[in-house]
């Protein structure tokens, strides 16, 4: 473990005073974070500042206090970070322009559009959502809506290659890339709720093919918000919708099936009704995810050996995504 931020107590974290017991972050690994300096592995998430909703940064090495803002203008949904760890990209939304926009992770750099609702290429778009970046970096796809259908859509990161993969009856949830960069895992459903099937789709061929239909028999009914593939392609982590609310769950995964599914997070006591989405994988062993257990909306971490509440490891943030090398 290579950095160890002790701050006192999640009010101190969040910038208000409060006596409350030491809290210990240990976020392992990468490069100089918050602040400015080289960003190599950590988080993005979005966090409503003076200028609305800005894409801001945290390192491995970085302080959480202290996160690297990397846009200014607002108008930021849906952060993701690519494997380099060099490159952010978000959806920005001004008025009834959607774009999918990246930005160098330096905190010194400009966002570049890759493609808008505007843009020649997308007429008839909307709704842009869930952008991810491949493995090897050159690719995002991202939901969208075009001429009122749903879709799910490609495009290079330079914006050349702009395509729809899949459209049609089902609405579709966030992709994931499997290792292999060919393929992705998206959750999906008739309705928007619930998004209750699992597809493996071939970017290349459009081809779906379904995973499973059945998220387990552990309480979840649907996915919130998204199923991503842990790094070595064995595991997923979904936000599952129950009975108590939505929380993080964890399955084996096959080219044909979803197996041996658990639920991750559990609370009690005043944070019984804590609502848990946005998993990310950190490693092949850890799940990060949002919460708003306890106070805010804030980033927690959890082993898959384990079940529970999680630990604090950024506080204050939205729809955080975990990357870099």
């Amino acid at each position: 473990m290579k950095a160890l931020v002790r701050i006192l107590g999640l009010a101190a974290m969040a910038g208000l005073a409060a006596a409350c017991e030491p809290l210990d972050i240990d976020f392992g690994g990468g490069g100089g974070g918050g602040g400015g300096g080289a960003f190599s592995s950590g988080f993005v998430f979005v966090r409503n500042d003076k200028d609305g909703r800005n894409v801001y940064a945290v390192d491995e090495d970085g302080n959480a206090s202290f996160p690297l803002r990397l846009t200014t203008q607002g108008g930021a949904y849906e952060p993701t970070v690519s494997r380099s760890g060099l490159l952010a990209a978000f959806v920005y939304r001004s008025g009834s322009t959607w774009e999918i926009r990246t930005v160098p992770t330096t905190g010194t750099g400009q966002a570049s559009t890759v493609v808008s609702s505007t843009s020649t290429s997308c007429s008839g778009c909307s709704n842009f959502h869930y952008p991810t970046i491949s493995p090897t970096g050159e690719t995002i796809v991202f939901t969208l809506t075009k001429n009122n259908t749903s879709s799910l859509a490609k495009v290079n990161v330079d914006g050349s290659g702009f395509q729809i993969i899949l459209s049609g009856t089902r609405v579709y949830g966030a992709a994931s890339f499997f290792p292999d960069g060919r393929n992705v895992l998206v959750a999906a459903g008739f309705t928007a709720n619930p998004l209750d099937t699992l597809l493996k789709v071939n970017l290349s061929t459009g081809v779906a093919n379904p995973i499973t239909s059945s998220l387990g028999t552990t309480g979840a009914t649907s996915v919130v918000s998204r199923a991503v593939v842990s790094p070595d392609g064995s595991r997923v982590a979904f936000d599952g919708q129950t009975t108590n609310g939505p929380h993080i769950f964890v399955g084996q995964l096959d080219s044909q099936s979803l197996y041996n599914v658990t639920q991750l997070t559990k609370h009690s006591g005043d944070d019984a009704g804590a609502v848990d989405t946005w998993p990310s994988w950190r490693g092949n062993t850890e799940v990060t995810f949002l919460s708003n257990a306890g106070s805010d909306n804030n980033i927690y971490r959890i082993s898959t050996a384990t079940s529970g509440a999680g630990s604090l490891v950024v506080p204050i943030a939205l729809e955080p995504s975990y990357g870099g090398t």
